[in-house]
């Protein structure tokens, strides 16, 4: 989680992964792909050939903040890079 920045206009976290091949992004793309569809939950993506930038708003209206929810999200999503 340490490597997620904390925005606070507009509130979000952001993190950027960095591969060595196109084919080590795509993978990663395929199994984020994955991930958000068994959860439902889309973060913005943009992405190059060895890299991938994922910004994560708060799922839930709670006055703008993330929950633990958010966090675990965070973390599951840090799990497909190993």
């Amino acid at each position: 989680m340490n490597k997620w920045k904390e925005k606070a206009r507009p509130i979000s976290m952001e993190r950027r992964f960095e591969f060595s091949t196109y084919e080590l992004t795509r993978d990663f793309l395929d199994r984020l792909g994955t991930l958000c569809e068994e959860r439902n939950r889309f973060p913005d993506i943009s992405f190059g050939k060895t890299y991938v930038n994922l910004t994560l708003k708060p799922e839930e209206d709670n006055n703008n903040k993330f929950t633990n929810k958010d966090r675990e999200f965070a973390i599951a999503i840090d799990a497909l890079e190993n």
